[in-house]
This record gives C-alpha cells, structure tokens and sequence, in this order.
C-alpha cells in the first residue's frame, strides 16, 4: 500500500508535492513549537497534527516515537488525554 502512495505521488504535478512540502514542513514547526514551549495537547489535538484518526493516538500507550519527537502522555483533565512533544535528534 505504501509503494502504491509513494508511485502515486511521482504523478502528481510539481507544483501538488511542493505545496504538500510546505504543508509537511508547516506541520513540524508546529510541533517544534509545542515541544520547545512545552504546552500540552490533547488527543484530537495531537491527531490533527500527525493526520491520523484520534483513537490511533489513545491506542499507541502512553510513550512512543513520531518522527522527531518523543510522545508522552501526561495526564488526563476530565475526559480528555493530555500530551507532551520533546524533540529528540
């Protein structure tokens, strides 16, 4: 499924994958904002950022890896789960 995105993604006109790397570079200040800040996010919050499903977030456990950052989770304020980003190089 992968190699199919990836082949899918050679067809797309320079200027879709150029956008799409703005997008992703975007998405990763972002996230290097969150961490050098230290805010805390929630699950829909942190799904947003990674563009997955937010039950994906809950169900990865409490610590694990997205790209260049350490995802751990804090604490719970009602029904919400609370995350923390640190930038790991």
């Amino acid at each position: 499924m992968t190699d199919q995105i990836i082949d899918s993604q050679e067809f797309l006109p320079r200027e879709v994958r150029v956008n799409q790397l703005r997008n992703l570079i975007e998405t990763l200040h972002i996230a290097d904002e969150i961490a050098n800040k230290g805010y805390l996010i929630s699950s829909s919050e942190l799904a947003d950022l990674m563009d997955i499903n937010a039950s994906a977030v809950t169900s990865r456990g409490d610590n694990w890896a997205w790209r260049n950052w350490e995802v751990s989770r804090v604490r719970r304020e009602g029904n919400q789960i609370l995350w923390q980003l640190e930038r790991v190089d």
